[in-house]
């Protein structure tokens, strides 16, 4: 996998495998990416290669940790960050991927703080699982059909949309 900032002048590559893949709605992530909630991957920080010029800014967590944002000095675009309460791993955001539809979040976190548009994400049911969706091109162009992906911890559900209305079960997921 590889994430890289705005300009492509900070790379960072992933060889192995993600640990996790998590939706954060705290303030602090809103800020950090100026949208209402942030999404990472984390990697072991043996498994991170960065290459290119990065800066640092550090700032306290609102559980006692710090948080090292990793951004581009050229186009200020975070690219990695590492906090004290997880040594080890680094958060990769999931917009810096360049291919961010490869990731599908196991968790959300910080449920308190999410934005009021993001509402039916504060059923207790979102906390423990996340959804996608994807749209996929029929080879009939007069037709589309919709995936929607569920992920419940290590399983992958798939349903499958058929015709505009009715939903069923895909076994061959």
């Amino acid at each position: 996998m590889k994430a890289q900032c705005q300009c492509g002048q900070l790379i960072v590559t992933m060889p192995g495998p993600t640990v996790a893949v998590v939706a954060c709605h705290c303030i602090a992530c809103q800020r950090r990416t100026g949208s209402p909630v942030g999404v990472a991957a984390y990697y072991p920080d043996s498994q991170v290669i960065v290459s290119g010029q990065s800066k640092r800014f550090e700032r306290p967590t609102a559980l006692g940790a710090t948080l090292e944002n990793f951004f581009c000095p050229d186009c200020g675009s975070t690219v990695y960050f590492r906090g004290s309460k997880n040594a080890g791993v680094t958060g990769i955001p999931i917009g810096a991927f360049v291919d961010p539809n490869a990731m599908v979040p196991i968790r959300s976190v910080g449920a308190e703080s999410t934005f009021l548009g993001f509402g039916a994400h504060r059923d207790a049911e979102f906390r423990a699982r996340a959804s996608v969706t994807a749209f996929v091109r029929n080879p009939n162009p007069s037709c589309q059909r919709t995936l929607a992906y569920q992920a419940a911890g290590d399983r992958l559900q798939r349903w499958q949309a058929v015709g505009s209305t009715s939903w069923r079960t895909n076994p061959a997921a």
